[in-house]
């Protein structure tokens, strides 16, 4: 393991339902809406990337798996300057459903580790989503990663990662790396902390969490069988890109943390 792989104690054990499963036939239901989801997705090829594409495909996919997506999204909204830079949105990371739920507000690009690539078909969706992958396990790489973040950017084209390197069973987590921050100020990009959390009827709920051993199929099979599962968007009042990596991402996670209960059953 590299000096840039993050270790997480949360384990498949940490996520679990809050309220009892929906019956089979809803399961069922469920299976069949995202792969008609996934089939549109594929079939819209590299179309996909562009903005509200995405928006609608992200919010389709959303629908599909059963969830409620609430939105706090204010703070997205900002004058269009076509020369200007796009948006280093960072968030907490629970799921791969954190990216899905993100891009049904405010289409951007994203980092993934690369293993996402190999997902059955949501691999492929990704990729023609515009996904940038990078491989965690080589700490030589990450200079180059940066660069190309810093790039789009510049491009005027909002980039989404997830600073804490890992997923975790809830919005507190661990400390962010540093390393991405660099790109918005290598690019003079503003920095949108974001808050990604899940609930069922409300109270806090870890069964959309994918950690440790846990493989996607299982996954997908538990937030599919989730009863009133609602992911929760909250955007945060953009920051200014402050000469210092290590303050602005210390400041970017106190504000993440700031706003949430944690979600342990």
């Amino acid at each position: 393991m590299s000096a840039w792989m993050v270790s997480s104690p949360c384990t498949a054990a940490c996520a679990g339902h809050r309220l009892p499963p929906v019956a089979a036939v809803v399961r069922a239901r469920r299976y069949a809406a995202v792969a008609r989801a996934l089939t549109r997705g594929l079939a819209t090829g590299r179309r996909l990337a562009r903005g509200e594409v995405l928006r609608a495909h992200a919010g389709a996919m959303i629908r599909a798996l059963g969830l409620e997506l609430e939105a706090s999204t204010s703070a997205f909204s900002r004058p269009y300057d076509p020369d200007g830079p796009g948006s280093l949105i960072v968030s907490d990371h629970i799921s791969w459903l954190d990216a899905i739920a993100l891009f049904a507000v405010e289409p951007a690009t994203a980092l993934a580790k690369r293993e996402v690539a190999q997902w059955p078909l949501f691999g492929a969706l990704a990729a023609r989503a515009g996904v940038q992958f990078i491989d965690r396990d080589r700490l030589r790489g990450l200079p180059g990663a940066v660069a190309q973040v810093a790039a789009t950017l510049r491009s005027g084209r909002s980039v989404v990662v997830f600073p804490q390197g890992t997923t975790w069973c809830t919005e507190s987590g661990s400390g962010f790396r540093r390393a991405m921050f660099q790109a918005a100020i290598d690019s003079g990009a503003p920095v949108l902390p974001v808050t990604v959390s899940y609930r069922q009827r409300g109270l806090p709920s870890t069964v959309a969490a994918f950690l440790g051993e846990d493989t996607f199929p299982s996954s997908l099979h538990r937030v599919i069988s989730a009863r009133d599962l609602a992911v929760r968007v909250t955007a945060h009042p953009a920051l200014r890109p402050l000469p210092d990596r290590r303050a602005l991402a210390a400041l970017a996670q106190a504000t993440i943390r700031g706003t949430e209960t944690p979600a342990h059953l």
